[in-house]
């Protein structure tokens, strides 16, 4: 018999530990539970040292009690250390560290943008949970075998939020195109969170020359601040630029005012 291995994540106690109970009395399924993303990425961690890989982490969607605005997903590596690490970021944490796991987020209500923003960071499958055991069994082997579960109320929106998400998606990229090779790398440095000063050390400009690189990238994406043309380069695929581990990076806010 191929045993499945699941990892319950979820920061409600009872409700992570019944689950798990109620999944191990099933013969093929082991389980385990973690009740925050730090504790999850240490049981992966774990596992996967000592070759026994978990299939399928069953995530809830308000991991840490936050929940996501208007922002992407975010990596996992920027949860604090208490573990308030929010479901979605998981999600996209685990499918970069190990992609061979499934993940499919519980959810307490039905909610077509979040449960887009999921899939968008990886999850196989968005279900809610006071769903049936049967249900719920049936998604997690489902998921196994490549197929992505959402309840049949949900596609219509998600189908439609993910049509946007595209459309805003290929905006971005038309804008960020209209930049010059060095506003592009300008810009790489403020995704990485580089200041003025640092981004005119690595480039090796003057910090008035970089600051009317960074006034020009922010009129030619049609923002007014750092942080939102950091969103937009972000919605375009723009990765930040390669740092030494001894590079000096400030926050955003304090570019901002570029």
């Amino acid at each position: 018999m191929v045993r499945v291995r699941v990892l319950v994540v979820d920061d409600h106690r009872i409700f992570a530990e019944s689950l798990a109970a109620a999944l191990a009395a099933e013969p093929d399924v082991d389980v385990s539970a973690a009740g925050s993303g730090p504790a999850a990425l240490r049981c992966l961690e774990r596992a996967a040292a000592e070759g026994r890989r978990f299939d399928v982490l069953l995530v809830d969607a308000d991991l840490g009690g936050n929940v996501p605005g208007e922002r992407a997903a975010v990596p996992v590596r920027d949860g604090d250390a208490e573990g308030l690490v929010d479901g979605i970021s998981l999600v996209a944490g685990v499918r970069v560290a190990q992609p061979g796991v499934r993940t499919v987020v519980l959810a307490e209500k039905d909610d077509p943008r979040r449960a887009a923003l999921a899939l968008q960071a990886g999850a196989c499958g968005w279900v809610a949970k006071d769903c049936s055991l049967s249900r719920l069994l049936t998604v997690i082997r489902g998921v196994l075998r490549d197929e992505t579960h959402l309840p049949p109320a949900l596609l219509t929106g998600v189908l439609r939020e993910l049509t946007a998400a595209r459309k805003h998606r290929t905006e971005s990229e038309r804008l960020v195109e209209s930049l010059t090779p060095r506003e592009r790398e300008v810009l790489r440095c403020m995704v990485a969170g580089l200041g003025r000063k640092a981004v005119a050390e690595r480039l090796y400009l003057s910090p008035h020359t970089v600051r009317t690189h960074m006034q020009n990238v922010l009129g030619k994406l049609g923002v007014h601040s750092t942080l939102a043309a950091v969103a937009l380069a972000r919605r375009a695929g723009v990765g930040p630029v390669d740092l030494p581990p001894a590079a000096g990076r400030v926050g955003v806010e304090e570019s901002s005012s570029a």
